[in-house]
């Protein structure tokens, strides 16, 4: 085949290109749309643990600027000298370097201490105007497959791509240390950790969310967030709000189920001087303070009908009078919202207000939950490894039975119980490895979590419940074995892929059975 000739392109490689373009064309902040360039190398074109180094011209040495999987706290000290190590050897010679197995290389210092021993490793130099501005290196997803150097003249295409978002990324990081630069450090700090960079995933149902982020991002629409907890939603709303024309404005967020109802006026619309006991000065309220910019409403299905009608006003006038206050606030502020609640059903129970739910729900972005994508949960649990590796100050690695063990589980808990897993597993491995006898699972948990593969008996048997109702025949109750997602099929097939003839059948509202359809990722059949 073509794409197996040397010096070819495959097709990955293309869209990798066609992505890193992308983001460098529509560029706001340099620092992020490079970290979102690391991210796509790895998405799409299986080049993990993306570093970006950068030449001081006056040190003459290499220091890196940016590491997809690690914060900046955690490698801003790191420096190579020209001929020092495989990096320094760049300085030295400005020409790339590619090794077939990286532990088989004495000259690799692995300061970052984060590479795989058993992979490839590509460093190609960054040149701007002719000048050595940089270096990336990144480490091939597999072991190598005779095609290193095809690879290798890949990230040299790469490199003289983003050469120039490089070194206006550098240009921004020296100005902040500048007088006049200082008052806007932290803010420009915090706007670079968010963004592409926490979010793992090269799964179809993942993909497709990457490119929702993308799109919504261009504009000023409300989004509703969907999804369990524990799958990050909050990341979610950080790549939006980051990559969208108001990264520069501020971005608020407030948990509405952490404040009990007459707190939570307060502090999302603020309060004035005297306006109740206790309120000695004015407040500014959370849309205030994110006006011209991003607030982040999360756990919006947790709020009280009467909370939901005052909400409801500013959504629709884009205007609010501060508690005690009797002054009108015109603001702009770019909602984003989140719930893991079936909004539908509260709807259909009158315990949440259809003219919001239908104001909020105008770009429903639904988040799957891990179990309905193992084939990402080696790199996310990868990707928490290097936080905390981070954090611990040393490398971390699962073994292949751990890894093992890790997709053997159903995890209800998504990503914060693997997070809290990895992270248990971690400071009991004194060497840094984590073998299969570290994960520890609660056995609770792992039989909540249990969902069985559909078999076409079950389903069948599901489809006779759903026409018979509960109990009749060999039909499997609600509360049985089979998974929502098997009975809601089940019941479609039954229905000949008719939404409200299925929701009879089902006990459900159209409404209910089209969330299902979207949250579960049921594919519908055009009959």
């Amino acid at each position: 085949m073509s794409e197996n000739r040397p010096g070819s392109l495959t097709h990955s490689q293309f869209e990798t290109l066609l992505r890193v373009s992308q983001v460098l064309a529509r560029a706001v902040d340099c620092s992020q749309s490079l970290r979102e360039v690391l991210r796509a190398l790895e998405i799409t074109g299986h080049l993990s643990r993306g570093m970006l180094g950068v030449v001081d011209p006056d040190a003459g040495d290499l220091s890196v600027h940016l590491v997809h999987g690690l914060e900046h706290e955690e490698f801003q000290a790191v420096r190579y000298q020209a001929g020092e190590g495989l990096l320094g050897r760049i300085l030295e010679s400005g020409r790339s370097c590619a090794v077939v197995r990286l532990g088989d290389e004495p000259r690799f210092l692995n300061r970052l201490g984060f590479y795989e021993s058993d992979l490839p490793f590509i460093a190609a130099p960054i040149h701007v105007g002719g000048t050595l501005q940089g270096v990336l290196a990144v480490q091939p997803d597999a072991p190598d497959d005779g095609r290193l150097a095809e690879r290798t003249r890949f990230v040299e295409i790469l490199a003289n791509l983003i050469g120039q978002n490089l070194r206006l990324s550098v240009e921004m990081t020296q100005a902040d240390k500048s007088p006049d630069g200082e008052r806007d450090s932290l803010r420009r700090s915090v706007r670079q950790r968010p963004g592409f960079g926490n979010l793992v995933g090269h799964s179809v149902s993942m993909l497709r969310i990457f490119d929702q982020i993308r799109m919504v991002s261009k504009w000023p629409t409300t989004v509703l967030i969907r999804g369990e907890t524990g799958t990050g939603k909050e990341l979610i709303a950080n790549a939006i709000h980051y990559n969208s024309p108001r990264a520069r404005g501020p971005y608020v967020r407030l948990n509405c189920a952490s404040l009990p109802e007459n707190l939570l006026e307060s502090e999302l619309f603020g309060h004035e001087k005297g306006a109740f006991t206790g309120a000695v000065n004015a407040r500014k309220g959370r849309f205030e303070m994110a006006d011209g910019g991003t607030l982040f409403l999360d756990e919006i299905g947790d709020i009280s009908p009467a909370f939901q009608a005052k909400l409801l006003r500013v959504l629709q006038e884009g205007e609010l009078e501060r508690v005690g206050g009797g002054r009108t606030l015109k603001l702009d502020v770019r909602l984003i919202a989140a719930t893991h609640r079936d909004l539908e059903a509260a709807v259909d129970a009158g315990e949440f207000r259809e003219d919001l739910y239908y104001r909020l729900n105008v770009m429903p972005i639904v988040l799957p939950p891990l179990r309905e994508r193992l084939e990402d949960l080696p790199k996310i649990a990868n990707h928490l490894l290097d936080r905390l590796g981070g954090m611990q100050r040393r490398p971390l690695r699962l073994t292949a039975g751990a890894h093992r063990r890790l997709a053997q589980h159903q995890w209800p808990g998504n990503v914060r119980e693997l997070e809290n897993c990895l992270e248990r597993a971690a400071v009991m491995s004194e060497s840094g490895e984590i073998d299969v006898d570290l994960i520890r699972i609660d056995k609770g948990r792992e039989r909540a979590g249990r969902r069985p593969a559909p078999t076409s008996a079950t389903v069948a048997a599901t489809a006779n419940a759903a026409v018979n109702g509960p109990g009749s025949g060999d039909g499997i109750e609600p509360g049985g074995e089979q998974s929502e997602r098997e009975r809601v099929i089940a019941a479609l097939e039954q229905a000949g892929w008719v939404q409200a003839r299925a929701a009879r059948l089902l006990g459900m509202t159209p409404r209910q059975i089209a969330y299902r359809v979207q949250i579960l990722n049921i594919e519908v059949k055009q009959i």
